[in-house]
């Protein structure tokens, strides 16, 4: 119970419930829509990582960098969801048309998954060595792919 899988939660449920007021490039027909295979399996794959690595690690704010962590989550996760709010308040403005703005929930990621890698510093799994790196790797590779799918789809619709 005191993984940093619980970090995703707030995350997921808000995409569940505000995916369909986005505008339709990001509708999952056109969102997927002509994307290489190799994007596509490569970040899927690695989606999956930076979705199930969490479940091992080890929820904790007992350190300084930990807590850091923690303030990158909230700043990140509120960053995110403002990425999304302009895009579904305002989907015709200067900003969300632009490629910095229609990629902004693509990319503001970073700042809550750098969050939760800090926080997760160790697994719950005790054998198993581990370093915040590995779940900052991972999320990199994902974040690279991600934003690529979202470029070629910014690309396609501009």
């Amino acid at each position: 119970m005191a993984n940093t899988f619980w970090l995703l939660l707030p995350i997921l449920v808000f995409n569940v419930i505000f995916a369909r007021y986005l505008p339709s490039a990001y509708k999952t027909d056109q969102f997927w829509k002509d994307i290489p295979g190799w994007i596509s399996l490569a970040e899927n794959i690695l989606r999956i990582a930076v979705m199930i690595l969490p479940l091992v690690m080890r929820f904790s704010i007992s350190t300084l960098s930990q807590r850091v962590g923690l303030w990158l989550y909230l700043v990140g996760i509120v960053l995110y969801f403002a990425s999304w709010w302009v895009q579904i308040a305002f989907p015709e403005s200067a900003w969300s048309t632009s490629a910095a703005g229609f990629l902004a929930p693509a990319y503001t990621p970073v700042v809550w998954l750098a969050g939760i890698a800090l926080i997760g510093d160790t697994l719950t799994i005790s054998a198993m060595p581990y370093s915040s790196r590995i779940y900052l790797v991972l999320s990199g590779l994902f974040l690279i792919f991600h934003n690529l799918h979202a470029w070629l789809v910014y690309a396609r619709n501009s």
